[in-house]
């Protein structure tokens, strides 16, 4: 027992150590990815949003290398490349966020709560990815702002991801799905992409340390959304991105 007692110290040290690692890589890429946001300005639109997921990219390579957390990703071929679409995930995470950018070839914006645009250096790095910045307070308001400014970015090109939960949800908790997503998915007419992940298995909400291991990204069929109300369109999404979550390992 003492033994065991001994080695489950030693281990929980090791994962506590390489967290620190990851960390001691991460900060400083975020303040130099904040330093040079302004500079990417000064690019053409489209060299603007690459250049600026490569801090995605590489807090998730680095993840990989300094935890073990490693990712593997199905239904690649689901991925339509002929129109833009909104994907709905589940959020479980702060890895989807590093890498949804890097799986995911077609620009996105992102429905995030205001309050991460005023983050020093993190904050200046989001505005280069037009994301749809909301007062989670609003109510109707927010989600007006959400049919407004997805559609028009929709029409341009550009994909929407959205987390229907609204926040970070723990594995085995299920939360209810807000409705913003769907009403902008009736709206546009655009197709919605279900997607569910199990990265809350190796990296918790509010964590240190982060497990080693494999994370599945589900990526689903998706689905049309014309002539469909907004409740039938969350209701869809929730099902499959529930019933895949339930199913991955």
């Amino acid at each position: 027992v003492k033994g065991s007692t001994r080695m489950n110290a030693l281990n929980t040290l090791l994962l506590g150590a390489r967290a620190t690692l990851f960390w001691a890589g991460s900060i400083p890429s975020t303040l130099l990815a904040g330093l040079l946001a302004p500079l990417a300005w000064l690019l053409p639109p489209r060299y603007r949003y690459p250049a600026t997921t490569l801090w995605n990219c590489f807090n998730r390579w680095w993840l990989e290398v300094t935890c073990g957390v490693k990712y593997q990703v199905l239904g690649r071929e689901n991925i339509p490349t002929d129109v833009a679409f909104i994907i709905m995930a589940n959020h479980q995470s702060t890895w989807e966020t590093f890498a949804i950018p890097c799986i995911f070839p077609q620009q996105l914006s992102w429905v995030m709560k205001r309050e991460l645009l005023k983050i020093p250096f993190f904050g200046w790095g989001l505005r280069l990815i037009r994301p749809i910045a909301i007062d989670r307070g609003a109510g109707r308001a927010a989600v007006k702002q959400i049919s407004h400014q997805g559609k028009a970015l929709l029409q341009e090109g550009v994909c929407i991801v959205i987390f229907p939960e609204g926040t970070r949800v723990a594995p085995d908790v299920k939360a209810e799905y807000k409705i913003g997503g769907a009403i902008l998915a009736s709206h546009s007419g655009f197709p919605v992409l279900p997607v569910a992940k199990n990265a809350g298995k190796s990296w918790q909400r509010h964590a240190w340390i982060k497990q080693p291991g494999t994370i599945t990204v589900s990526i689903g069929p998706a689905f049309s959304t014309k002539g469909l109300k907004a409740d039938a369109i969350n209701q869809q999404a929730q099902d499959w991105i529930e019933a895949e979550k339930a199913r991955l390992p």
